[in-house]
């Protein structure tokens, strides 16, 4: 029988890299997804987990309750893409000064894959930044990454009535900027990254 993350967080706590790294295994892929689905960026999802997973290594000395091991990585992602989010702006701001620069397409084997994901994510991604912050992160952890309203609040540092009324509001706001949208509305889009 497999450890619970309770007893492996337990012995990550104590500086065993092994337990930590049977966390990551197992929870990587949700929060690459979380992640990719936040970002619809290929390449930001895999820098982003390496952060995420790094800042949890860093803080490992948290005591969660329950061993909600999973939620709290949610909410460290939550944080990091926030910054991410503030870096951008920043530095998006200093290359409107520059002349823009001509990119290059990646000729990988992947590449028409990678760019119609990125383009479906990139849609979805406009959409749901119609809504206020609050409800997308609501609705990305609930909807996308079908977390329940418990570890989304959690994950969130929100009261579980916030998060159900947040994600009724996102969801209604969402059918009503365009109905049909079955990208938004959950699935794996990342099944073997």
């Amino acid at each position: 029988m497999a450890p619970s993350d309770a007893s492996l967080w337990a012995r990550a706590r104590a500086g065993d890299a092994g337990a930590f790294g049977v966390l990551f295994r197992r929870h990587a892929k949700a929060i690459y997804n979380f992640l990719f689905r936040s970002t619809a960026d290929w390449a930001a999802a895999d820098d982003l987990l390496s952060i995420v997973f790094l800042e949890a290594w860093r803080r490992r000395d948290k005591e969660l309750d329950e061993g909600n091991v999973l939620p709290w990585l949610y909410g460290i992602a939550a944080n990091v893409l926030r910054n991410r989010r503030r870096s951008e702006r920043r530095f998006a701001a200093a290359l409107r000064r520059l002349p823009k620069a001509e990119s290059e397409p990646d000729f990988s084997p992947a590449a028409d894959e990678h760019v119609d994901d990125e383009r479906l994510m990139r849609q979805a991604l406009d959409l749901l930044h119609e809504l206020p912050e609050r409800e997308q992160e609501v609705f990305v952890l609930c909807a996308w990454m079908e977390l329940s309203y418990e570890d989304a609040a959690l994950a969130l540092g929100l009261p579980i009535g916030t998060v159900r009324s947040r994600l009724s509001r996102a969801r209604a706001r969402l059918r009503e900027l365009e109905p049909g949208r079955g990208h938004l509305e959950g699935g794996d889009p990342v099944s073997d990254q």
